[in-house]
């Protein structure tokens, strides 16, 4: 049987508040840095004078919608991680397609809430989502992050049972540094270098799906790794690889995700903005998988910020896409879980 879901009432409130008041924090659970440069706020802030129709989207939660929030998946180093999950009420008798979600924020920031409104309008799409929390750089460098999301990924396969959910249809999504990981995690599956310790052990790691929303392939372009010239403003990819690309390039490529494309690769899902630096490896990467034979699909939004994913107008093609994508990957014939 499935555990209680959260009353409506509790989430509503704080979706709302996660879109529309500042979030100021010292620390995190034991202390842990709280990096909260960026936020929906905050990019609502960033991108208001050159996009000034953009509105944040917020989940609307109803009857059709099971909620649970703040389980516990894996515990590194007495540190708990956590996840919400949105399920469609009528995964009980049947199951159903589950999608983790990976939050972004440049591995620094950001948090698994911003998702929410994805992870609802997937819901209600008849797919299980799950949003998650993870290491970021203030706390660990890579690969924690990676081993946090296919320890996520094991914890969802060994609950299938008690969620509803198909353990051979699970895709891994994620926006803008959650894409870079979310290719890192469906390209990787099974890789003993990128597995961890963490969460349930024997468990499979592999996806069958991932989709990239302005996730850069290869942070080795010059984009990414030429930004580190001031020794006192070091990048995102710096923060969170531990190191500068001069410093260590190896590093680098072995955190770009094209890097690792093969014949056991996933089907994969870009949405992309108009921004030409979120794209660096992209077309690699799908000619990498063509040539295995593995489906590749790719969306561009013209004339769009980076963060559109969490703003209408550009919310609500997001989702078709995304739903598109993952019907057409994963439905079969006479298929009926929708």
């Amino acid at each position: 049987m499935r555990p209680p879901c959260i009353p409506v009432f509790m989430i509503c409130p704080l979706v709302v508040m996660l879109f529309l008041l500042p979030v100021q924090a010292p620390g995190g659970p034991s202390g842990i840095p709280v990096d909260t440069s960026f936020t929906t706020a905050s990019a609502w802030k960033a991108i208001r004078a050159k996009f000034p129709f953009a509105i944040p989207a917020i989940a609307s939660i109803d009857s059709s919608v099971h909620a649970q929030a703040d389980l516990v998946y894996a515990s590194p180093g007495g540190r708990e991680l956590h996840l919400d999950i949105f399920q469609p009420a009528h995964s009980d008798s049947r199951s159903v397609p589950a999608v983790l979600i990976i939050h972004g924020g440049g591995w620094r920031s950001g948090n698994r809430h911003q998702e929410v409104p994805l992870a609802v309008a997937l819901a209600k799409a008849g797919y299980a989502a799950f949003t998650i929390e993870y290491r970021l750089s203030g706390e660990a460098h890579f690969p924690a992050a990676l081993h946090d999301i296919k320890a996520a990924i094991r914890w969802i396969r060994a609950h299938y049972l008690t969620y509803a959910i198909d353990p051979d249809r699970i895709a891994v999504l994620g926006p803008s540094a959650g894409g870079t990981l979310a290719l890192l995690a469906g390209l990787t599956g099974g890789d003993a270098r990128f597995e961890g310790a963490e969460g349930t052990p024997g468990i499979s790691s592999r996806v069958q799906a991932m989709i990239s929303i302005d996730g850069v392939p290869d942070l080795t372009t010059p984009a990414e790794s030429g930004k580190d010239t001031v020794p006192t403003e070091l990048s995102a990819g710096a923060r969170w690889l531990g190191h500068t690309y001069r410093e260590r390039p190896d590093l680098w490529r072995r955190a770009s995700p094209v890097n690792y494309a093969g014949p056991d690769s996933p089907p994969v899902l870009f949405i992309n903005s108009s921004i030409e630096r979120f794209h660096a490896g992209r077309d690699t990467l799908l000619a990498q998988l063509a040539a295995w034979k593995v489906p590749g699909t790719v969306h561009t939004l013209p004339n769009t910020p980076h963060p559109f994913w969490l703003f209408h107008p550009w919310f609500e093609t997001t989702v078709n896409w995304v739903r598109e994508f993952l019907d057409t990957t994963f439905r079969t014939r006479n298929d009926e879980w929708h």
